[in-house]
């Protein structure tokens, strides 16, 4: 199963989290870094069990779930800038007045008002869960989409995508299949998206390659490879030092 496929099915519970555990590992929701049952990791001349251990990874790798989840797309998070502002330094611990300066905001009573919107917005999200629940007990005809990749970097129609045309697409642009050769670099937006993200299977999360490498990954799905990390990077399947001396799965 895909990091993002395992993100988008999680539980309410292992988002909060940031992370789920199966029978012989937990695995992070929001990078994909596993530890295993069993072993201890050293971490500052401390030991940590595995579930210890990626509660650590998560602080040190991401800051927090929240921190994660806030830097998500708007299509993703469905917040404006300004929620989202408000959202961080509420996090934060501020104070009404705090934030009414940083965001010269006009008086106190204003922020309340923002704060009243974001638990109408929640109780509203609840219930839009609940409906979408039942709903799939009864729409029999809804297709089934592609998960969004969570590092995409803008959502919009290009990742409207169904498992079936996922499937002709592979079959038109990998004849022997989607570890073989690339037949030709699309143009087509959502045969594109598809098209990366069969590619970026090639790489292994939480590892780290230089650009030679990542060539050397590249050059024998697609004669112009160059091409290919480019766009890589640009849709967000991977990402790099600024000087290029490492890339590396985005989560």
């Amino acid at each position: 199963m895909e990091m993002s496929e395992r993100f988008w099915q999680a539980s309410f519970e292992e988002w909060k989290r940031g992370y789920v555990q199966d029978e012989d590992d937990y695995t992070c929701l929001l990078c994909g870094k596993r530890s295993e049952k069993g072993v201890i990791y050293p971490v500052d001349e401390l030991l940590y069990d595995a579930e210890r251990y990626m509660k650590w990874h998560i602080g040190e790798a991401h800051g927090s779930v929240f921190q994660y989840l806030i830097s998500l797309d708007k299509k993703l998070t469905g917040l404006t800038d300004h929620q989202n502002s408000l959202l961080k330094l509420f996090y934060e611990g501020k104070s009404d007045s705090d934030i009414q300066e940083e965001l010269s905001i006009g008086s106190a009573s204003t922020i309340r008002n923002h704060r009243f919107g974001l638990k109408e917005k929640e109780r509203q999200a609840k219930v839009f869960l609940v409906l979408m629940e039942l709903l799939k007990d009864k729409d029999q005809h809804a297709p089934a989409f592609v998960d969004i990749p969570k590092t995409a970097k803008m959502v919009d129609a290009r990742y409207n995508i169904t498992e079936d045309e996922k499937a002709k697409i592979i079959k038109k642009y990998f004849p022997n299949g989607s570890d073989g050769e690339l037949l030709s670099f699309t143009q087509q937006e959502k045969h594109k998206v598809v098209v990366l993200r069969e590619i970026a299977k090639r790489f292994e999360p939480d590892h780290f390659y230089n650009e030679q490498e990542v060539n050397e990954i590249l050059e024998p799905a697609f004669h112009d490879y160059v091409k290919l990390r480019r766009y890589l990077i640009e849709y967000g399947f991977l990402d790099r030092e600024p000087d290029g001396s490492q890339y590396w799965l985005k989560g």
